[in-house]
């Protein structure tokens, strides 16, 4: 069993992963926000890589996205900011959020291995079809990494494939669209949750617009983990000013710790 299906396993019905840009809004403030993360009780941390023309990406992680190109951002510094993130003290899981073109730049073999070797735990590519992920599985099995599946209520006969086939955790999108705060889910979601929890053998995750307390609360008292994403990358944009400066950051880190602890206190 990999480390992000343990750590998934270990967290019990109270499964939290966090969403962050790499490089938002800088090197040096992501690996401190990535250790503040964990300090609030994060399980498994989720890694965005940013990405020009992203698929699911909503406005405010598409903010995120241009603040981290503004750093000069890519997959190759990526793998740099995971290992000084790694070296702050960081042990939970890393999982990388990538669309599948930046890899394939890459190099999708050297890319997953540069990951392993940067101390990644897994990868997300929310655009890699499930027909079409065998090269690159294999290729992160080779390496002791696991590849993350994503399954939408649209999926339909394809939930059960794609349940059946998932590692570490089974990311369950909330709604149709692309990430933002949300007041209310997909109608089918019960539904669409129970079906992918009969395939899958891994914990399920729901992401995509949980963005309130009494959200995160509804889900982990139904055994479902939350992935948080924009809410979190909100309120970083909103004290980038401050985390770009390392006199003001611990200031800027505590309000982002504030926020994050409330938004999934029990």
């Amino acid at each position: 069993m990999n480390s992000v299906e343990q750590a998934a396993r270990a967290a019990n019905k109270q499964l939290f992963i966090p969403y962050m840009m790499a490089g938002d809004p800088s090197f040096d403030a992501s690996v401190e926000i990535a250790f503040t993360l964990q300090e609030c009780g994060a399980h498994i941390l989720e890694l965005g890589v940013p990405y020009a023309d992203p698929l699911a990406d909503g406005p405010v992680i598409q903010e995120a996205g241009m603040r981290a190109f503004g750093e000069k951002m890519d997959l190759s510094k990526t793998f740099s900011l995971v290992r000084a993130i790694r070296d702050r003290g960081v042990t939970i899981p890393i999982v990388l959020f990538c669309y599948v073109n930046p890899l394939l730049k890459y190099g999708a073999h050297a890319g997953v291995e540069a990951a392993a070797a940067a101390g990644a735990d897994g990868w997300l590519i929310p655009d890699l079809p499930y027909e079409e992920n065998d090269d690159i599985r294999t290729s992160c099995h080779q390496h002791e990494l696991e590849l993350v599946s994503l399954v939408a209520p649209t999926s339909k006969e394809r939930i059960q494939k794609i349940a059946m086939q998932a590692e570490g955790f089974l990311y369950c999108v909330s709604s149709l669209g692309v990430t933002g705060a949300r007041k209310t889910f997909d109608a089918r979601l019960d539904t669409f949750l129970q079906e992918a929890k009969r395939y899958s053998n891994v914990p399920l995750a729901i992401g995509f617009g949980v963005s309130s307390n009494e959200q995160v609360r509804a889900i982990h008292e139904q055994g479902y983990g939350v992935i948080v994403g924009s809410a979190i990358v909100r309120e970083i944009g909103q004290h980038k000013d401050d985390l770009r400066q390392a006199e003001l950051r611990p200031r800027a880190l505590k309000n982002i710790q504030t926020f994050v602890e409330a938004l999934v206190s029990s």
